[in-house]
């Protein structure tokens, strides 16, 4: 039972894994035995982590295969990719920068989309490895303010089972994860300003912001042999947000 769950031995690049969620996965792996390679735009933060990394910008293509080869030429393999790194930029819609959108899609979308490729071409020489992206509860639930990327985040699920059916027949398993309201820095303004805590409490079923630790079990079962017949799904980590809704309905029990 120990082995089907485990990630002892893979080689695992965690993109965006300085810090947040890819951070926690990156050291819940290590943790694990694997072997991990954590990559994100800015060296300092790499180098704090005391994890192997590559200094990747994934809206730069050649960052993405440069980085890619030197962990395959290091490791001589690639099995796992956790496909985090993302951006966001609230605004509303009719006066949204176009700039913002080309950052946003330069990032969210095709840096994501070519990381998937990249890391694919190594996993199917293989024949064999698992991709996991990271979708959002906005992939499914729009908020205001927030088209663009709750748009990238829909097309993070598309994507997914696009791919999933694409290398099914190679051995490759392409699944998604998509967290709900979590307590990271990359929204420390949110989860910290009372009005927008409290309306994600009431709004999640479990009644509370889940923590990047939240998100890890669910990443190491995607990423061990208990989850290679599982592929093409997004799973909502999201404490019942995109189940459904409380209500001061008082019901008999």
């Amino acid at each position: 039972m120990d082995e089907l769950f485990s990630v002892k031995d893979q080689v695992i690049h965690v993109s965006g894994g300085s810090r947040g969620i890819g951070r926690a996965i990156a050291d819940a792996c290590h943790q694990a035995g694997a072997r991990v390679v954590i990559s994100a735009r800015t060296q300092a933060t790499l180098e704090a982590s005391g994890l192997p990394y590559e200094v990747c910008d994934i809206a730069e293509p050649a960052q993405i295969e440069r980085a890619t080869a030197a962990i395959v030429q290091r490791f001589g393999r690639l099995d796992v990719l956790f496909n985090v790194a993302a951006i966001n930029f609230r605004h509303a819609a009719e006066t949204y920068p176009p700039e913002k959108v080309d950052d946003l899609l330069a990032v969210n979308v095709r840096g994501n989309f070519l990381l998937a490729s990249a890391s694919a071409r190594v996993m199917i020489e293989q024949r064999r490895g698992k991709i996991i992206n990271f979708g959002s509860f906005q992939g499914h639930m729009s908020l205001a303010g927030v088209a663009v990327y709750g748009g990238t985040k829909g097309f993070i699920e598309t994507m997914t089972r696009a791919l999933a059916v694409e290398w099914a027949a190679c051995n490759v398993q392409v699944n998604a994860i998509a967290p709900g309201f979590i307590q990271t820095d990359f929204n420390k303004p949110l989860w910290q300003d009372p009005q927008i805590h409290d309306f994600a409490v009431a709004r999640t079923p479990a009644g509370r912001w889940g923590t990047p630790a939240d998100i890890v079990g669910t990443a190491l079962f995607l990423a061990s042999p208990a989850s290679d017949y599982i592929t093409g799904q997004t799973l909502y980590v999201d404490g019942g947000l995109s189940a459904g809704q409380t209500w001061p309905l008082v019901v008999p029990r």
